[in-house]
């Protein structure tokens, strides 16, 4: 007995295990010896699903260390100085450009403001413009056409002595001139000349009229008789013969032009008035 079990263990020692070389298909001790099948070496299936498994594993390895490399790169891409620098910059710009506009709305509310004010004061000028009337036109003086001290009225020219001759002396004065002593028709041109004389205590000037030869019968140097007068009251009265007839303006405020005339002696020494057309 046990030499067969001896003889047993020493054909399991020496004999090669060589199903797949072997036509014969030995079993081993720890096989059913009631079951038959083929070896794993030998059947296509089992070899083509244990590589596909082995590919798949493969490729999920890949994959996974693909996907944590690439995780990896990405987070130490955020956290590179580079980057932050980059990121650092950009925002810089992005702030820049905020500045940039809002101080380009500030400039252009603030030069809104300065038109609104600038339109706001030409139209209270508009309005004082118009509330104010129009300015009146500045009248240019016109030349005199009169020669020079003396004064234009009524197409004759005036003329006021500063110094004193008889009446006889100051109509030749006067025809020197081209004139002779005024000839007074009318209240407007006795005023006119009644203005140009200046006050004094009893300033009188020679004018053109005398009753030298009929006595109370006045006639102007041109020979037409007078008519009316502006004599004051109680004139002419031939005082110590009075023959010529002049007028006087005094301090006095209440005289006025169109009683003004007096009648005195020709030879008495006065200022005296001339009038002559005016040049042509």
């Amino acid at each position: 007995m046990s030499a067969n079990r001896e003889g047993m263990q020493s054909s399991l020692i020496d004999e090669p295990d060589d199903d797949c070389s072997s036509p014969e298909v030995r079993y081993s001790v720890f096989q059913n010896p009631g079951k038959k099948g083929k070896p794993f070496c030998q059947d296509p299936f089992k070899v083509a699903t244990a590589c596909l498994t082995a590919f798949c594993l493969i490729l999920l390895m890949i994959l996974v260390v693909t996907s944590v490399h690439s995780v990896k790169a990405r987070s130490s891409d955020q956290d590179s100085p580079s980057s932050t620098a980059f990121s650092e910059s950009h925002m810089q710009k992005r702030c820049a450009n905020v500045t940039a506009l809002t101080e380009e709305l500030n400039a252009a509310k603030s030069k809104n403001s300065e038109q609104e004010k600038e339109l706001t004061q030409l139209k209270n000028k508009i309005a004082e413009l118009e509330a104010t009337p129009p300015p009146q036109p500045t009248l240019l003086p016109t030349k005199s056409p009169c020669p020079e001290e003396w004064k234009a009225f009524g197409g004759s020219c005036y003329y006021v002595s500063e110094y004193r001759r008889t009446w006889s002396d100051s109509q030749m004065y006067c025809k020197r001139q081209g004139g002779h002593l005024a000839i007074i028709l009318t209240a407007e041109e006795q005023t006119f000349i009644w203005n140009l004389l200046p006050r004094g205590y009893w300033n009188a000037y020679w004018f053109g009229i005398s009753d030298q030869k009929v006595e109370d019968d006045w006639y102007w140097v041109d020979g037409t008789k007078l008519v009316g007068g502006f004599w004051e009251d109680g004139e002419p009265n031939n005082h110590i013969n009075e023959d010529c007839g002049y007028m006087i303006k005094t301090d006095v405020l209440t005289r006025v032009a169109t009683k003004s005339w007096y009648d005195a002696p020709c030879h008495m020494s006065l200022p005296w008035i001339c009038e002559k057309p005016v040049p042509s």
